[in-house]
């Protein structure tokens, strides 16, 4: 029976983190949704709304189809937190852009996930080092 190269062990440790690390958050953003009424989904798309934007830029966002997004969307356009404008330069397309009541939601939505989250125990210095070896671990080849 052979042993693990210590590489190919450390690699196999660090995606099982990476892993529990990104559950943990799912778990925390589904958690904080429920508490303003949203699923995790509407939640996030709610916290990508930092301005107007199109749907396809939206899903480009948060990674869903646009499709998917346009069903989140329904539901929040539905509870009055965002609506559908023209685009000023394409006629052929709509900007996103929260309502009122949408901008309050969002400002209490992020307060919501920065509390207790999992990355809150790194100091910002560490966030931005994590940040950076994340980026250059996902750049294409």
């Amino acid at each position: 029976m052979t042993t693990p190269e210590p590489q190919a062990a450390s690699e196999r440790e660090l995606c099982a983190l990476v892993d529990d690390l990104s559950r943990q958050i799912g778990d925390h953003e589904r958690e904080r949704a429920v508490l303003v009424g949203l699923t995790r989904p509407q939640a996030n798309a709610l916290r990508e709304l930092t301005g107007p934007l199109t749907m396809r830029e939206l899903a480009d966002r948060t990674g869903c189809e646009p499709s998917n997004t346009t069903f989140v969307i329904d539901r929040l356009e539905g509870q009055g937190l965002v609506e559908r404008r023209p685009h000023p330069t394409d006629r052929r397309a709509k900007q996103l852009v929260l309502t009122p009541a949408g901008v309050e939601l969002r400002a209490r939505l992020v307060e919501l996930f920065k509390q207790d989250s999992p990355l809150a125990q790194l100091t910002g210095e560490e966030q931005r080092m994590l940040r950076g070896l994340l980026e250059r671990a996902l750049r294409r080849r």
